[in-house]
């Protein structure tokens, strides 16, 4: 039996997710599978997000290497993955989320709090991110506090990211819980940022399965490894950035959570927040409804509530951003 080539980007996290897919399908379908390491250009990059285009940038190769016949199918972390799906690509599965949440890890065990109370020597305690969206967040968290903060962007692997707060340049750097968790570095957490507080990045903790809508038979194969609930979710999070006219470089939060009724999930929340990136405007808002009975449904959810936060000035913020 031909073993399958799974596309990956060569960083260590996402090794590391490509592999546990890797793992899951041959266990489910005997089907070995063997990585295909590539490059992408936010991969080479060391500008920022923003200005190297932000969404799609961990993701173009990827698909160029899908669309000619160079893997078989392809691993992306769902928050990178462009909002409009390709016709000649199809998302063959979302595989149950890990844990979508910011996580900090600061100097001498400090959680967030303690953090902008304390500061710094000379100033305000120095935060590392390349996400617009904590930037945002975390600003005017500190500013309900009566603190201020200094968010500064930041590039790299997580090896890099948690080096500045060894190395004594920053007091502290967040990133994404799931990653640290896929890495086997959870227990560097010093606090986990809850969603009340700091909404993830829409489709953060998740998956993306992705293989030429031609491979029929694959992309069958593959939807073995899908949680309809997952997909559901996402879809909710990621209509309301499609709506809201962002991408992953924009300051936009959102998350759409499971909410249970005993043993049996019945309702699904979806929350979302944009801002100005120094945190001194946000727009932030939630609805709850019952679950979805398909993504239709989730998506006419994600985009009532876009069209909320539109009405509340959400635009304006993000065009204040930008200019």
């Amino acid at each position: 039996m031909n073993a399958l080539r799974l596309g990956t980007r060569r960083s260590q996290l996402a090794m590391a997710q490509s592999r546990g897919v890797a793992d899951r399908l041959t266990r489910l379908t005997g089907q070995p599978v063997e990585l295909v390491e590539i490059t992408t250009y936010g991969d080479i990059s060391r500008e920022s997000l923003v200005s190297i285009g932000g969404t799609g940038v961990f993701v173009s190769a990827l698909r160029d290497a899908l669309l000619g016949g160079e893997i078989d199918f392809a691993v992306h972390s769902l928050k990178d993955l462009p909002t409009a799906q390709p016709a000649d690509l199809t998302l063959a599965a979302v595989p149950e989320r890990a844990d979508p949440r910011d996580a900090l890890i600061a100097r001498d065990d400090l959680d967030f709090e303690r953090l902008a109370m304390a500061g710094r020597a000379g100033g305000p305690a120095r935060i590392g991110t390349g996400s617009p969206r904590r930037m945002a967040q975390l600003n005017s968290w500190a500013r309900a506090l009566g603190r201020e903060i200094e968010t500064v962007p930041i590039r790299g692997n997580v090896d890099t990211r948690i080096g500045y707060v060894h190395s004594g340049e920053l007091d502290a750097v967040v990133l994404a819980a799931a990653g640290l968790g896929r890495l086997g570095r959870s227990a560097e957490i010093t606090e986990f940022l809850a969603p009340d507080i700091v909404l993830p990045a829409p489709g953060q903790g998740a998956l993306a399965v992705e293989c030429a809508a031609s491979r029929v038979e694959l992309a069958a194969q593959l939807a073995g490894l899908d949680d309809p609930h997952t997909r559901i979710a996402v879809a909710a999070e990621r209509t309301l950035l499609a709506d809201l006219e962002a991408g992953c470089s924009a300051p936009v939060g959102a998350f759409a959570d499971l909410l249970a009724d005993g043993q049996a999930v019945t309702e699904l929340r979806l929350r979302g927040v944009v801002g100005t990136t120094d945190g001194s405007q946000l727009v932030q808002l939630s609805t709850t409804g019952p679950l979805p009975a398909s993504v239709a449904e989730a998506v006419a959810m994600g985009r009532q509530l876009a069209d909320e936060m539109l009405a509340k000035g959400a635009a304006g913020l993000m065009g204040e951003r930008a200019s």
